[in-house]
């Protein structure tokens, strides 16, 4: 399914998710959600709000609406790099990007991401990498998100993380924390 054109129509208010927003608002940071008084202010001021399918306010408008699909398949979310730009300029001083990482945790949950999308790919296998080791490694863990996003883009890629790990820049093998046990406890507990 390609989900830049999965653009759906409601027709009936029964196909709307009811409690979609109140299950976003009771995540930290999400309490203000209902606050947001769609100035735009958080699209304007987002460097990367031209290439989302919607605009952060569309994304807290329809997370309010109850449009738990869209919101949840849209390729915003993910493209939302964390900046905070969008929470400083908020007159409102809403959270918007916590807003957007607990919408990319629900997807998550309920399986509604974008599979071969490089963004959800690199985050599960930061996450296998850190979780096993403690540690990521940037060559190996790109390599990763080539081979199970766009294995022909390896070649392309190559010449670069040759250079790379001539330069000292990468390496070929990620170290070991101790404790990893301890660590380990740490992040399932944030499940």
């Amino acid at each position: 399914m390609d989900f830049r054109k999965a653009k759906r129509k409601i027709k009936y208010e029964s196909e709307l998710d009811s409690h979609f927003a109140k299950e976003i608002v009771e995540k930290a940071g999400c309490e203000d959600l209902f606050h947001c008084i769609q100035c735009g202010t958080c699209g304007g001021a987002c460097p990367i709000s031209a290439y989302m399918d919607y605009t952060p306010r569309r994304i807290v408008a329809m997370t309010r609406e109850g449009l738990k699909q869209d919101v949840l398949e849209s390729y915003s979310i993910w493209l939302c790099a964390s900046c905070y730009s969008c929470a400083v300029e908020c007159p409102k001083q809403i959270k918007i990007t916590d807003i957007m990482y607990a919408l990319k945790q629900k997807a998550i949950e309920e399986g509604r991401y974008p599979r071969r999308f490089p963004v959800t790919v690199l985050a599960r296998e930061f996450f296998k990498s850190v979780f096993a080791k403690g540690r990521n490694n940037e060559g190996i863990l790109m390599t990763k998100v080539l081979l199970k996003t766009n294995p022909l883009k390896i070649f392309k890629q190559a010449l670069l993380g040759l250079k790379l790990w001539r330069q000292g820049r990468i390496g070929l093998h990620s170290d070991v924390i101790q404790n990893r046990d301890e660590l380990r406890k740490i992040l399932s507990a944030l499940d």
